[in-house]
């Protein structure tokens, strides 16, 4: 009986090895919410001595976008990154659980250029999708206007991805509007997106 319950109970922990392996993703967003362009991105396990290749080759990411950084499972939850921005600036996050995070965000500085006799706050956010199910329409409107406007997605926002919405200088209260795949609608009004980075939606 004793020798039975052993090979039970290893079988049991076989079988639920290599679930709890596909659990573990170290990829991650990096969103650039500094104020200007970011040139060149690095990431790399803490046991690496050096940087590697950098992930953004011949492209940049302006402020307000996002870049998805794909790091295989083999490579471990312990990573550190490195970006260099535009003016030649570098900043690190180092030792950072990549497991742990869904994104990691750069910066929280507006545009240097405000509108003539604005404060310069920056309304933009990430719109972030932590529902169970895709969402298919995605609307912001200044809550001063009457209507919705412009459609925001070109295809289908999936679960733990998000959307970059660039708004204004200044026009700081918003509405927001998703529609689920299901045809389910959300809305949140009277939103100040100038006091958030992320706006979740689950």
């Amino acid at each position: 009986m004793r020798l039975r319950r052993a090979l039970i109970f290893a079988a049991l922990l076989l079988a639920a090895g290599p679930a709890r392996a596909q659990t573990v993703d170290p990829s991650f967003n990096l969103v650039n919410r500094s104020g200007q362009t970011i040139n060149e991105i690095y990431v790399s396990p803490v046991t690496q001595p050096n940087w590697g290749r950098d992930l953004l080759g011949a492209e940049v990411l302006p402020n307000g976008r996002a870049f998805p950084v794909r790091i295989a499972p083999s490579a471990g939850c312990r990573q550190d990154v490195r970006v260099v921005y535009a003016d030649g600036r570098p900043e690190e996050r180092r030792n950072v659980d990549t497991c742990a995070i869904a994104e990691m965000v750069f910066g929280t500085a507006a545009p240097a250029a405000p509108r003539q006799g604005g404060t310069g706050a920056n309304p933009s956010f990430n719109l972030v999708n932590r529902g169970a199910q895709p969402m298919r329409e995605v609307y912001v409107s200044s809550a001063r206007e009457t209507t919705w406007g412009a459609q925001r997605l070109q295809q289908p926002l999936q679960p733990g991805a998000h959307l970059p919405v660039s708004l204004p200088l200044d026009d700081c209260v918003n509405d927001v509007r998703v529609v689920w795949a299901d045809g389910r609608a959300e809305e949140r009004r009277q939103v100040d997106t100038c006091r958030l980075v992320n706006l979740v939606f689950q």
